[in-house]
């Protein structure tokens, strides 16, 4: 079995269609990685907002019961 190309330089040029094959290959790695930092973004966020309001409930919960105890 040989390679298709036969050195690095060759595989790099890709038979003098490298702009559009690197193109593309940037066009695709792209989104994904963008994607991919969006969603740890937000998840992120999203896990702060539910740990804020589980607090703020908590908060709500102690002030009725010493309310309550009054």
């Amino acid at each position: 079995m040989t390679t298709a190309f036969a050195s690095w330089s060759e595989f790099f040029a890709m038979g003098g269609y490298a702009f559009y094959v690197w193109l593309a290959v940037a066009m695709s790695v792209i989104p994904l990685a963008v994607l991919v930092a969006h969603t740890a973004t937000r998840q992120r966020a999203i896990l702060r907002e539910v740990a804020q309001q589980r607090a703020r409930e908590a908060r709500m919960r102690a002030a009725q019961t010493q309310q309550e105890a009054a």
